[in-house]
């Protein structure tokens, strides 16, 4: 059971999974710092007001703050649009980087190649 246990562990698809968990988590800490540090006192400059967390109703004797589900909302929005326009601004260089134009080929074609071999062939085989 413990070789098996180390064989598991070991294995580069939990090395992997690791690494892209640690990376995310990176990535997230990142995120959250572009949207709660340069995005959300820009709005909050242009609507006076960004943090609806305070909001809350009372009920009986319970408080409903429903304030903080909308920030968590607004929030979830924000990280998504940010998002979403730095993978496409990736996408956009990696296509870039892939679509790059092969260099002219130096030589004769595969299909000029053959073409010459057959020709050869016709002339041996008539002379």
């Amino acid at each position: 059971m413990w070789k098996e246990f180390k064989g598991f562990i070991s294995n580069d698809n939990i090395i992997t999974m690791a690494t892209g968990i640690i990376m995310g988590s990176a990535f997230t800490a990142i995120v959250n710092s572009l949207v709660d540090d340069i995005f959300m006192p820009i709005i909050v400059a242009f609507t006076g007001q960004a943090d609806v967390s305070g909001l809350a109703a009372k009920i009986g004797g319970t408080t409903l703050n429903y304030g903080l589900f909308l920030q968590a909302i607004i929030n979830f929005i924000l990280v998504a649009f940010f998002l979403y326009i730095t993978l496409k601004a990736l996408e956009k260089v990696q296509k870039k980087r892939i679509v790059a134009p092969d260099p002219e080929p130096v030589g004769p074609t595969e299909v000029e190649l053959l073409q010459e071999i057959l020709s050869e062939i016709k002339t041996n085989n008539s002379l």
